[in-house]
């Protein structure tokens, strides 16, 4: 156990250990945390659908007539209909011939760039994807190449010294980095794909909602619902071909329970709701510009705003400040960024007036 101990110790010192904070309640906005109330910088929440009466009344409703659990894998008898339905409708939705949904954004990731790329095969992925992306690489058993984040030349020369050598090619990127809060630059990107016979694989998630995804194109995207749409679970857009490929092949669909059929009815409802991402952008907007004025380091372009601070110590003593000024803002930290690039990561949402991010620029300044 003593090595256990001494890990725990070395991220103690280091200000990085993370730990698990309950939220008792959530409300407009606001979670209840040990008794008080703090407006919610933290959520992926962004159009505030896990709160809707709507959606909260259809739910219940579904809930009422079939029950809680799928009470098996889709492949024995956790099938329902409503799965079917909204796989159709997220294919319609993002004009692909078909979907499949998965139980999280995670399980599908690793679960499709696993199935779908192996051994003799070539990726060419962003320093800053995601940690699901990274894993579903890893356990391809693919060789794989890291290009510089947003870097086109970089990729270019990584695809031109080495693509030939392999079978496949496929690049992994983001839509919307979860970090940095920056747009992949998708026309450069797709001209690449297409130049050096490569397939694209992009995940969406933290796009869903803000941007038109359907200005993104790629052979395979990935997207969940547990952000902008409130709900839970994740869907990859594709052929049918694709489709019927992972269902016989990608291990986190096979080997999982389905989650359960109420959560893919809310999917559904929210799918149907997706409205204000403009909004959210255009307060962002401002907020990044008024952290700038008052000498902020502030990266990204959509409703993700980080804020870095730089040593992990000075970004722990800037979330608790506004922590005690009622705002929760729980800062990142190594590993999951940079040694000197640890920051607070805003998440503007649509319960965050001009007023609201105003006051919290404030209390930074």
């Amino acid at each position: 156990m003593r090595v256990y101990e001494d890990f725990l110790e070395q991220r103690r010192s280091a200000h990085t250990l993370r730990t698990l904070t309950p939220i008792s309640r959530r409300e407009q906005g606001r979670v209840l945390i040990a008794g008080k109330w703090y407006w919610d910088f933290a959520s992926n929440d962004y159009l505030g659908l896990s709160q809707h009466p709507e959606m909260i009344q259809g739910a219940s409703d579904f809930l009422k007539m079939h029950g809680m659990g799928s009470t098996g894998s889709r492949l024995l008898s956790g099938d329902h209909d409503v799965f079917h339905a909204l796989e159709a409708d997220v294919a319609r939705w993002r004009g692909t011939e078909s979907a499949l949904v998965f139980n999280s954004g995670y399980q599908a990731n690793i679960g499709i760039l696993s199935a779908l790329i192996g051994a003799g095969d070539v990726v060419f992925v962003d320093r800053l994807s995601h940690a699901s992306l990274l894993d579903g690489i890893l356990q391809s058993g693919a060789r794989f190449f890291r290009f510089r984040h947003q870097d086109m030349g970089h990729l270019e020369s990584l695809l031109e010294k080495h693509r030939a050598r392999f079978k496949q090619a496929w690049i992994v990127t983001e839509t919307v980095f979860s970090m940095d809060g920056d747009i992949v630059p998708i026309d450069a990107i797709n001209e690449l794909k297409k130049k050096y016979n490569a397939s694209l694989f992009l995940d969406e998630s933290h796009a869903v909602g803000m941007l038109d995804v359907r200005k993104f194109p790629a052979d395979i995207m990935v997207g969940t619902f547990g952000k902008a749409l409130g709900g839970s679970g994740a869907y990859v857009a594709c052929s049918e071909i694709v489709k019927n490929y992972l269902i016989q092949t990608a291990r986190s669909f096979i080997y999982s329970t389905a989650f359960p059929p109420v959560v893919a009815h809310w999917n559904r409802l929210a799918l149907g709701m997706l409205f204000g991402g403009a909004s959210v952008l255009e307060a962002a907007s401002m907020f990044r510009d008024r952290l700038r004025v008052l000498g902020f380091q502030v990266w990204g372009e959509t409703n993700i705003v980080p804020v870095v601070v730089g040593a992990a110590q000075d970004a722990v003593a800037l979330s608790e400040r506004l922590k005690s000024k009622g705002y929760w803002v729980p800062c990142v930290r190594p590993p999951t960024v940079a040694a000197d690039a640890s920051r607070l990561r805003f998440s503007v949402t649509s319960w965050h007036t001009t007023d609201l991010l105003k006051e919290v620029a404030n209390v930074l300044a």
